[in-house]
């Protein structure tokens, strides 16, 4: 007697749910690794005060599909004396204050943003 053992959803399901599952807690478990260790890269860097140059500003905009909502993140690139440019995130009400072509003291620890104070440009 022959016994049909064709295509069977649950064992492919049981198979393929764990799979997910390890996948999906492993990008996860990256992601906080990740955050955590750029944390504690910044934390060992110097806090330094630098003359800088707003170059430009950007956004990233994520979510806001139907019902759920958006997040922005703020983006602001500076120059500073010797020519080297450098992107940091800045909170929200930071970027609103920042125009491009602003000059000032730029204080910032690693890649992390602390603030931008503007000062009179002498030509």
């Amino acid at each position: 007697m022959v016994v049909d053992q064709g295509f069977d959803m649950f064992s492919v399901m049981g198979t393929l749910f764990p799979i997910f599952f390890i996948l999906v807690f492993g990008i996860i478990l990256f992601t906080i690794f990740k955050g955590i260790k750029q944390w504690n890269y910044n934390n060992k860097q110097p806090r330094l005060n630098v003359d800088a140059v707003v170059v430009s500003k950007r956004t990233q905009v994520s979510g806001g599909s139907n019902d759920s909502s958006a997040s922005t993140w703020y983006y602001v690139t500076f120059q500073v004396e010797s020519g080297d440019r450098m992107e940091l995130a800045v909170r929200g009400s930071d970027y609103g204050m920042l125009a491009e072509g602003d000059f000032g003291e730029l204080v910032f620890q690693g890649t992390r943003y602390h603030r931008f104070t503007r000062k009179q440009q002498v030509n």
